[in-house]
């Protein structure tokens, strides 16, 4: 047992995948901070976290010495309310002190890796197709064809295949339209970046990306016919294709600075077939599962378990549990390489509305677990 990441590496590892059980226990993201500071001193030199992948780039402009305050960056920086969180706090503000009369290529860059969509939301592609359309300096109406903003970003949009733009002429058209720019993006990437700069190509090309995500998400939504269960599998198999296709891009960028960590719930980044049971029953290849065939090992899994949480109202786990079985009296939190699991069971003193996941399959392919056998010991 260890509070050493670097005990669990490879030479060969070049994404480090950091799970957590549920985004409602704080420790997570605090002890994650502990984990790549770690990670730093090993030549790390980007983290990706689960949120929106453009509007993460006003944070990294930050975390570089932009403009703008810490307040500022954490409310329009961060989706699904996570710039609310201490730990995100914490670490933009290490981050950007860290960087701090360093030179670029030393310093820490913050990468979202997930698309701009909420639960029941995903907005217009038209922004984002807009801003690669003025970057290659060419005069196309994309607004005319994606029509009202609010067409799209309705609840409706995504609950009702029915009420959905993603079927329509206009959206066929769109993504002919996107996938044209995304030609010309690449192209003419060598005058572009010799005019201007690769940062600027780079972020051309991640808005282009996110257009493109959105068309397909909501072509996804205007599917009819399906199921409930079957509807919903489909969006979050979805969304994580996108968000492994967004981790390899990442990649590519930072490949050349240094290997990167990721941060999101177990069910984007474990290996086994991911799945949610209340309401719906759905199941899904999580971003984690996508990648792992395409990196081999080049990517490893860190599953993440919890013991305690005020913030969860959970109790010391119930004996024979898989989190029973990772629990050490007096001890915050460890991580603990892959362990025999015998008879062991899942916990059964969660609701589905604390999102927590941690099972059997979390082990799978994973070289060790995260678990923090009590949230207020980390965050008290």
């Amino acid at each position: 047992m260890s509070q050493d990441i670097r005990d669990f590496l490879t030479p060969s590892c070049e994404l480090l995948a950091l799970g957590e059980p549920t985004h409602q226990e704080p420790a997570f993201g605090l002890v994650r901070n502990q984990l790549f500071a770690q990670l730093v001193e090993r030549g790390y030199r980007s983290i990706a976290l689960e949120t929106d992948r453009v509007a993460a780039l006003l944070v990294d402009d930050y975390v570089q010495g932009g403009a703008g305050t810490l307040d500022e960056v954490l409310a329009d920086g961060f989706s699904h309310g996570f710039g609310g969180q201490a730990g995100n706090r914490r670490l933009v503000a290490w981050m950007r002190e860290f960087n701090r009369d360093r030179a670029p290529g030393e310093r820490l860059a913050l990468h979202g890796f997930d698309a701009p969509t909420e639960n029941t939301m995903a907005p217009s592609p038209r922004r984002y197709l807009e801003h690669a359309r003025d970057y290659l300096g060419l005069d196309l109406d994309i607004a005319a064809l994606a029509g009202e903003d609010e067409r799209w970003s309705s609840e409706q949009a995504v609950l009702d295949a029915a009420s959905s733009p993603g079927a329509t002429p206009e959206a066929a058209q769109l993504r002919r339209v996107a996938d044209d720019l995304l030609v010309q993006l690449y192209v003419r990437a060598p005058e572009l970046i010799e005019a201007g700069s690769r940062a600027a190509w780079l972020r051309a090309g991640t808005h282009l990306r996110a257009g493109l995500g959105l068309l397909r998400y909501h072509a996804q939504a205007a599917i009819q016919g399906l199921g409930p269960d079957e509807r919903v599998s489909g969006l979050l198999g979805l969304r994580d294709a996108l968000m492994a296709e967004n981790l390899l891009d990442i990649r590519t960028a930072e490949a050349e600075r240094g290997p990167t960590v990721v941060f999101a719930h177990n069910a984007h980044l474990q290996q086994a077939v991911s799945a949610w049971s209340g309401e719906l029953h759905c199941r899904w290849n999580g971003a984690g599962r996508i990648l792992r065939p395409l990196l081999g090992g080049r990517y490893l899994f860190v599953a993440g378990s919890l013991g305690r949480s005020g913030a969860l109202g959970l109790a010391e786990p119930a004996p024979g549990t898989y989190e029973a079985m990772l629990q050490r009296p007096g001890t915050a939190w460890e991580l603990v390489g892959a362990p025999e699991l015998g008879d062991a069971r899942p916990r059964t003193d969660t609701a589905p509305q604390q999102g927590y996941s941690f099972d059997r399959s979390s082990f799978e392919g994973a070289v060790a677990v995260l678990h923090i056998g009590d949230g207020a010991a980390v965050t008290g």
